[in-house]
């Protein structure tokens, strides 16, 4: 963790903020994470075949992930050796590859359509604007949990599209940045517990589970400062709390950390019973005292939490690589 490399991060984290994920270029020049999707696509394809036992295909799924994970970190280490040759006009690129693969201004931008769908165009809006940012079917969502759906996306979102990234940056560079990168893109390919993966992917998704645990942890703080900063000391205290509590609820080992924390902070019951592919996932309400009704309003006011969560992050980085 260098100064360089905490100054590149912050640069970064102001590069995304202020441009994000624009359309234009991504229409025309494939995003890093297609290339990423095309290899774990390639090895899938080759390797995880009907045919083969149970212990065959988790090896072979253990050794494609780490093959995959060294040949990022390798192509991590060759950019950033070319970068250092070009100066500071190298330390300005390495910025834009580290923003490229940070996710605040896209994410907030996606979560404000949904209470935008909903207010122009009723319950049938938001479901269709809520449908890109989460994988529950809409049809079975009233507009309550439209908003939850939209809000949960936003906490869980921060933690691995945000936080981790710039965690794994700033503790090993583009090599870390780009095997993280990898490594969440094959959980959200193959890491799922469908018969074709559940072997197959196991080793994706535990070590995702593994890289993930820091950020998840790092978010409550930040979503408690964002708090802080927009909603006052009662709403801070409560994100702490309520994280502390309530995230063992959630099945995921890292998501309900950053989730139970965006629910104290507003207030909100999430999580709860929900559908994905016409079949319905029983869990608890994650802060089963909160308000039970979410609105519109609810999303905004969670988004100017997620917007001064990463303000703070960014001063805090920048903060540390000026001591």
């Amino acid at each position: 963790m260098s100064e360089t490399i905490l100054l590149i991060l912050a640069l970064a984290l102001v590069i995304d903020r202020v441009v994000g994920d624009p359309d234009w270029l991504w229409a025309r020049v494939p995003h890093p994470v297609v290339f990423f999707g095309k290899a774990i696509g390639f090895f899938d394809a080759r390797l995880n075949r009907e045919d083969l036992e149970d212990g065959a295909r988790k090896f072979r799924g253990v050794v494609m992930i780490l093959l995959l994970l060294g040949i990022s970190a390798w192509f991590g280490h060759l950019l950033h050796r070319l970068f250092t040759v070009f100066g500071p006009l190298g330390f300005l690129l390495e910025a834009v590859v580290v923003a490229v693969f940070l996710a605040q201004k896209s994410l907030a931008d996606h979560v404000r359509r949904v209470a935008g769908g909903l207010r122009q165009g009723g319950l049938e809006g938001g479901r269709a604007a809520v449908s890109m940012v989460v994988g529950r079917d809409p049809k079975t969502l009233d507009e309550p949990a439209v908003c939850r759906a939209a809000i949960e996306s936003l906490a869980e979102n921060f933690s691995d599209g945000v936080v981790a990234p710039a965690f794994w940056y700033a503790i090993a560079g583009l090599p870390g940045l780009l095997a993280y990168k990898m490594l969440n893109t094959a959980d959200s390919m193959i890491g799922h517990k469908s018969p074709k993966y559940l072997h197959f992917g196991w080793a994706s998704a535990r070590l995702d589970d593994l890289a993930n645990l820091p950020a998840a942890r790092l978010s409550i703080l930040l979503i408690s400062a964002g708090a802080l900063i927009h909603r006052g000391v009662s709403a801070a205290k409560d994100a702490l709390t309520v994280a502390l509590r309530d995230h063992g609820l959630h099945r995921s080992p890292n998501s309900g950390w950053p989730e139970a924390a965006m629910a104290g902070a507003l207030d909100l019951q999430l999580a709860g019973p929900r559908i994905y592919g016409g079949v319905k996932v029983s869990e608890p309400m994650i802060n089963g005292p909160g308000r039970a009704v979410a609105t519109s309003e609810d999303i905004d006011a969670g988004i100017a939490v997620f917007y001064g969560a990463c303000t703070v992050m960014a001063g805090f980085v920048l903060a540390i690589a000026m001591i």
